[in-house]
């Protein structure tokens, strides 16, 4: 038998969602006294969130320290929520591009359109639909962009579960799953949640240049390269060599601890067309991208993520790759 929250899962998959999973919110029924949240995710993710944020693994992202409670606490940022459906929308291009030393490394996830206006237009339609069969209750979406610790709703939903590297795995797409959600007041039937079938793999800690993974299920944001070419906003020379000398040819991100997992034997290419590389993607060629100008690389950046270090930022990642492939060519030289 059909019920509402069958009903918006359907019309949530029909939108171009790969994954849908509902996850509860430790909220009181209408009428019904508050429990105790001791124990409760919610507070799991308080206290993980504050002893992450005492060891400094955060590096410069001091927004992650305004207010953790709001950060891992739904209802502080909906009052009366007690449900989240949580989205994935799954972007393996499948496509591979040749590995050389010249050429600069993107993540997958950069190669097309921005994943927040991809998820971002869905998620707005899937808030209509909640709407229409639960009147008069309210609604909030995010991708990545509201104080929502997604990865452990994403978990808790019943779409995958946090792996070593602290990021989502699906034993259906393996690790290549953007996240969204909407938080809503509804009160809907929840999803059992996703079980850490990591074992005793450690293939993603191994696989990491930098050693940012101290230890499983924790990331030191300060070592990992997808923080230091994307959100790092200091020079060339504020990262330490070792570090630079590490990011090889990375100029966008890093995929190696997502590549290794196993559970990306079964990975299906995207059906989403907007994840389908744009041009610039094809031609990264490091001495040409020194060359870039700042109006071409607006120009050659519309609607991609690769714009969010900003042109100063992706220069600087290009000058590191490109000092990288030269002292690697000379060593070659010398042998």
């Amino acid at each position: 038998m059909s019920t509402p929250t069958h009903d918006i899962k359907t019309q949530g998959y029909a939108l171009g969602f790969d994954v849908m999973g509902i996850a509860r919110v430790a909220s009181p029924l209408p009428g019904r006294p508050r429990q105790s949240t001791e124990g409760s995710l919610p507070t799991a993710l308080w206290e993980r969130l504050q002893a992450w944020l005492a060891s400094g693994f955060h590096g410069t992202m001091t927004w992650l320290e305004r207010d953790p409670y709001r950060r891992s606490h739904p209802e502080s940022v909906l009052p009366g929520c007690q449900s989240i459906v949580m989205v994935g929308v799954n972007y393996w291009p499948k496509e591979e591009f040749p590995d050389s030393p010249e050429v600069g490394r993107v993540a997958r996830y950069a190669w097309g359109k921005d994943y927040h206006k991809i998820l971002a237009e869905k998620l707005k339609a899937l808030e209509l639909i909640i709407q229409q069969n639960y009147p008069g209750e309210h609604t909030r979406s995010y991708v990545d962009t509201g104080a929502i610790m997604e990865k452990p709703w994403a978990q808790q939903a019943g779409l995958g579960w946090i792996g070593k590297h602290t990021n989502l795995v699906s034993s259906e797409f393996g690790s290549w799953l953007v996240l969204g959600e909407i938080l809503t007041t509804a009160f809907l039937e929840a999803d059992d949640p996703g079980t850490d079938l990591c074992g005793s793999c450690t293939l993603c800690i191994q696989a990491c240049p930098t050693d940012a993974i101290v230890k499983p299920y924790v990331l030191d944001a300060e070592r990992c390269i997808s923080y230091l070419t994307i959100e790092y906003r200091g020079t060339q020379e504020d990262i330490p060599e070792e570090l630079r000398r590490k990011m090889g040819n990375k100029i966008f991100g890093c995929d190696d601890c997502l590549d290794i997992c196993p559970f990306n034997v079964h990975a299906q290419s995207t059906k989403e067309k907007g994840f389908h590389p744009f041009p610039l993607v094809r031609q990264l060629n490091l001495d040409q991208l020194l060359e870039m100008r700042k109006e071409a690389f607006e120009a050659k950046t519309h609607e991609s993520p690769l714009r969010r270090p900003k042109y100063e930022g992706f220069q600087r990642n290009i000058r590191i790759a490109w000092d990288n492939q030269k002292k690697q060519s000379s060593s070659t030289s010398a042998q």
